[in-house]
């Protein structure tokens, strides 16, 4: 980590280490002019993560995925149900791009091989530590190997969705795709024409 002066005095406290891990930080923060106050941040996280669009450019299709987000049901929008690409977190020593693989096969029953990274991105900075790898990869029907829907021992309920890319961009312009990993893989699938409108 860079040292960074405008902040000292850091002290670190674990609150909660259930699914992650959730640290209260204080610090002293020296503002542009001179004044330095005392705060505290609440930061949380876990394992850094992986999300990765599959697109078909001669069927013109994308898949897609739907599962339950307790988070979403608690803010009440859609039942708790998100419409999102394939993702899911990087497991230990394991690279990005095999965890792309890895969860693609799981979630949606495709083998991919040749998938390339988009960005790394964070989500929420103001609260988590965790970053995403965007990945995009194209696929075929010869690519599906299994029925997908997750894993049982992870509580994973998971329906896959095979859906027109046009489609999929109609979805983000009614509200029914609101998960900002999903918009930017599709919005960058538009951008650089690998799908035909």
């Amino acid at each position: 980590m860079k040292i960074n002066e405008k902040i000292s005095s850091v002290t670190t406290k674990i609150i909660s280490n259930f699914w992650g891990t959730l640290e209260q930080i204080n610090f002293d923060f020296t503002f542009k002019n001179g004044t330095t106050k005392n705060l505290t941040h609440e930061v949380f996280g876990k394992n850094d993560g992986v999300a990765i669009l599959l697109y078909n450019p001669a069927s013109k299709k994308v898949i897609l995925s739907k599962q339950f987000r307790m988070p979403v049901y608690i803010a009440g929008v859609h039942n708790g149900f998100l419409t999102e690409v394939v993702g899911g977190a990087i497991d230990q020593n394991e690279s990005p791009e095999n965890s792309a693989i890895r969860e693609t096969e799981e979630e949606v029953g495709y083998k991919v091989r040749n998938i390339k990274k988009i960005a790394t991105v964070f989500l929420s900075p103001g609260l988590m530590k965790e970053q995403t790898h965007l990945f995009i990869a194209a696929y075929n029907e010869q690519d599906k190997v299994d029925k997908g829907g997750g894993l049982a021992s992870e509580n994973e309920e998971i329906e896959v969705l095979e859906t027109l890319f046009v489609d999929a961009l109609k979805m983000i312009e009614n509200q029914e795709i609101i998960d900002v990993r999903t918009i930017l893989l599709l919005q960058y699938v538009q951008l650089h024409k690998l799908v035909e409108i």
